[in-house]
């Protein structure tokens, strides 16, 4: 009894609600707020538009805060909605918790006592998935949603799809959310990622009803169809925008060969895997594809799992001082394998140098046709090679280095 009540003054004094999104779960849902009003004062139950007894129980329920919509609008729509009353009221966190009874109210401690050694985190409660009386359907799931969250965030958790989490919701007063349905949950869980917010998984208890008698409103054709689209944008988004400008970010505040070492150093890679980040880089530095060099490269970097910041920092290679150089080897090494080698003038760089710049890729590549031809296929010789080159002396240079014996100064 002690703990229960130190809980909920640690709560109250750290502005921690709970927030309750329900719909048509009559059957439930007044055993999960009496659990949860255990450990928290504050709690508000989002009633989603419910056509059964759920108004009649809830209204029950003395001391509790409740938001009803007339129809139902989605899991997403109701937790925004509680986001902005918390927010409002001036809490700064909030444990959101499923109204099925498939989660304990016993956990919550747990929760509160992983924000204290983590404030601002975002702490997520895992169950496992392997275990007896999940069913396959979510098993598949939530593997293949915890698959796409590592490709946008590069982080791996055990269980992104689980609806008990504690929220740092004071640092979503700015954040304009999208999605109102059940893709919410995995929206704000990468866009939390992506804001640097630290995400923590803890174990939790876990209760599934018999086939018979759970109660679920996943819909598998639509919202299995509107997650696979949130999944496919910001993917998107990640390749085309957040990696790069992470990677330009930590490429301008740290100098270059501090960066390279620190990877070198700091990532128990081998010198293979290494090298051939190096030389992959240099290679896609090269390649025809101005303008989404970076993006590919850390694409492809990913795929392959190899290092994206060594990758991207030596694609940086095509600097605008080096451009004509590269555009005129490139073509050089064209016109040795071309039936016909074309002749490429000062002014033909020239041309070519503005053109790719100005993004008129396409003007250059009607003005000259076969000529480009020569260019692309003599930039991947040229850069393959020039690859090869950086990959075997970045090989021998790292292998030097890490021989060297650790001094202390």
């Amino acid at each position: 009894m002690n703990q229960i009540l130190d809980t909920i003054d640690w709560s109250s004094n750290h502005k921690i609600c709970a927030i309750i999104p329900t719909y048509n779960n009559c059957s439930t849902i007044g055993d999960v707020i009496l659990g949860v009003k255990k450990y928290i004062n504050h709690i508000i139950v989002i009633d989603d538009g419910s056509t059964d007894k759920t108004k009649e129980i809830i209204n029950g329920i003395d001391s509790i805060e409740i938001i009803t919509f007339p129809e139902n609008k989605g899991k997403g729509s109701a937790l925004r909605s509680g986001f902005k009353s918390a927010i409002s009221q001036g809490f700064d966190y909030a444990i959101t918790i499923d109204s099925d009874g498939q989660h304990f109210a016993e956990n919550i401690p747990d929760f509160l006592n992983q924000l204290k050694e983590n404030p601002d985190s975002l702490i997520i409660g895992s169950r496992n998935i392997e275990a007896d009386g999940m069913p396959s359907k979510n098993t598949f799931a939530n593997k293949f949603s915890n698959f796409w969250f590592w490709a946008e965030t590069n982080q791996k958790l055990p269980d992104t799809q689980s609806g008990y989490r504690l929220y740092p919701i004071k640092l979503y007063k700015k954040t304009r959310f999208f999605t109102t349905k059940f893709e919410f949950e995995i929206e704000v869980l990468v866009r939390s990622a992506w804001s640097n917010i630290k995400i923590i998984p803890i174990p939790v208890k876990v209760y599934y009803a018999p086939e018979g008698e759970r109660i679920t409103h996943f819909r598998p054709l639509p919202d299995f169809t509107r997650i696979s689209i949130l999944n496919t944008f910001l993917v998107f988004i990640t390749f085309l925008y957040i990696l790069p400008v992470k990677v330009i970010k930590y490429l301008v505040k740290n100098k270059f060969t501090k960066v390279v070492k620190e990877q070198i150093m700091l990532h128990n890679e081998n010198t293979l895997k290494l090298s051939s980040a190096i030389g992959f880089g240099v290679f896609m530095g090269i390649a025809p594809i101005w303008g989404f060099q970076m993006v590919v490269a850390a694409l492809l970097a990913h795929f392959f799992r190899i290092n994206k910041i060594i990758v991207l920092t030596f694609s940086n290679i095509s600097l605008p001082p080096f451009i004509p150089f590269i555009i005129y080897i490139s073509y050089a090494a064209g016109g040795l394998v071309m039936d016909n080698p074309q002749e490429f003038s000062t002014d033909t760089i020239d041309y070519l140098k503005n053109q790719i710049m100005n993004g008129g890729f396409y003007n250059a590549l009607n003005e000259f046709g076969y000529s480009i031809l020569q260019y692309v296929i003599g930039s991947l010789i040229f850069g393959t090679l020039l690859g090869l080159a950086a990959m075997g002396l970045s090989y021998l240079i790292i292998s030097i280095y890490k021989s060297k014996p650790v001094t202390n100064e």
